[in-house]
């Protein structure tokens, strides 16, 4: 019988794609682990593994088409002995019809508003699906297991049988955190496990439509020529979308201080002054002012566990680990990849892993283990002159921290004025998890660190 081939779903927000190339073509034969596939997400462009094996008999969406929904058919395999007159025979399982590109070519005024899209309903924040509601075990004897490569993988390295993994994902499908959860509880308490192993954030209430004027009124505004129409990519979607969530069901408060950054900028040069050489006589290292801030604000939250928590509807989640996400603008929006347990990693660690994840994540070749999840966030605008300015909290994080630049002002001193390089940060929590206090007290662990920070060497 044919193998309908799915639009997988690659990240916990992808709700759409773009088939960006086929690695393969109608007659080739696969097997399973084979790239059959190239998409581009939100966040990065992803090689999809083949799950079966048998003959491309389909190829139903083509290359660069846009807007692609999860779990549409986008192509289909032939078993041993079929041939294409077996694809007719079997249950059609219809595809969405896949987006046109959009062109960037700016409409008369008078055909715009029919033209542009109306704007959807702001949907609750994305997050893994939930278990089936029968969760059995993936496959009995003899049956296709149906597995995220991912999923496959983990599975192996850990030498859990895939088959007795419950999957929660579309159509019973296995995926990481399913196995990640028989690997903490046991293959036979994966079902279970793998409802808690990543709770979502409190639900989110959907937004009306249109909190404000519609596409076509707000095109009326303007006059006939007078602007250029971009339609919205995938990653700007869905940065709109969480970002909206996020400021309509996370209630933030935002905690202010300052950081004398004398200290932490002398002790940077000389880290940096003794670092070691490589072949070609480069410095094998070289800490920036960020990397120095992740690795404080990673100690701050060891030292105030409290604040490392997330917020679900079943009770909080406390960290026992310290991911540190980092804000990197990226064309066309920002993507967070994330520094694991970076409050036992060395400044040198934390600096060369930053620089690798910075410059795959503007290639857009990060993995989604590479983005997704993380304890807390820094997003820093130093660089710009921006001396401060609040963040939006990205969920499930509970706290994200916002930091300004490093300018020379005058402060008092044991009652004189003296010139120091001050350093502005605003901590922005989710008021559920992290109260005032709380927070205050995480950002004085911050500020010790930052202005003694010679505590972040021992």
């Amino acid at each position: 019988m044919p193998i309908n081939i799915l639009m997988p779903a690659l990240s916990p927000t992808m709700e759409e794609g773009n088939l960006a190339k086929w690695n393969v073509k109608v007659g080739d034969k696969v097997k399973s682990g084979d790239v059959i596939a190239e998409i581009e997400t939100d966040k990065a462009t992803m090689e999809v593994e083949s799950i079966d094996e048998g003959t491309v008999g389909q190829l139903l969406v083509p290359e660069g088409a846009q807007g692609v929904k999860v779990n549409a058919l986008i192509a289909v395999l032939l078993a041993d002995g079929e041939d294409a007159s077996a694809i007719g025979a079997a249950p059609a399982e219809a595809a969405p019809a896949p987006e046109a590109a959009p062109t960037a070519a700016a409409a008369p005024a008078a055909s715009a508003p029919a033209a542009a899209p109306a704007p959807a309903a702001v949907a609750p924040v994305a997050a893994p699906a939930p278990a089936a509601p029968a969760a059995a075990p993936a496959a009995a004897s003899g049956e296709r297991v149906f597995a995220s490569p991912l999923a496959r993988r983990i599975a192996k390295e850990a030498g859990i049988d895939i088959a007795k993994v419950a999957g929660s994902g579309p159509h019973g499908r296995i995926v990481q955190a399913d196995v990640e959860a028989a690997k903490m509880g046991g293959v036979a308490k994966a079902a279970p496990a793998a409802a808690a192993a990543a709770p979502a954030p409190a639900a989110a209430t959907p937004a009306p439509a249109h909190s404000g004027p519609t596409d076509a009124q707000t095109l009326k505004l303007f006059a006939e020529g007078s602007y250029e129409l971009v339609p919205h990519d995938n990653m700007r979607k869905t940065i709109a979308r969480r970002l909206t969530e996020s400021k309509q069901n996370v209630p933030h408060f935002y905690v202010t201080v300052d950081t004398d950054l004398d200290a932490l900028l002398a002790l940077r040069e000389q880290i940096n002054g003794s670092a070691p050489k490589d072949a070609d006589g480069k410095p094998v290292y070289k800490i920036s002012v960020n990397d120095m801030v992740i690795k404080a604000m990673a100690l701050a939250l060891k030292k105030v566990p409290g604040a490392n928590a997330s917020w679900t509807d079943g009770g909080m989640l406390v960290h026992k680990v310290v991911d540190v996400g980092v804000a990197v603008s990226i064309p066309g929006g920002l993507i967070t990849p994330v520094v694991r347990n970076a409050d036992a990693k060395s400044l040198s660690t934390i600096s060369n892993e930053m620089k690798d994840l910075a410059k795959r994540a503007r290639d857009r070749k990060l993995k989604p283990e590479e983005y997704q999840g993380g304890t807390t966030s820094v997003s820093n605008l130093g660089m710009f002159g921006v001396k401060d300015f609040a963040a939006i909290i990205n969920p499930p994080h509970a706290t994200i921290l916002a930091v300004g630049a490093g300018i020379q002002q005058p402060v008092v001193r044991g009652g004189e004025i003296k010139i120091a390089t001050i350093m502005s940060v605003t901590l922005s929590t989710d008021h559920r998890v992290v109260d005032g206090a709380l927070g205050a007290e995480l950002l004085q662990a911050f500020k010790g660190y930052i202005e003694k920070p010679m505590a972040m060497l021992v």
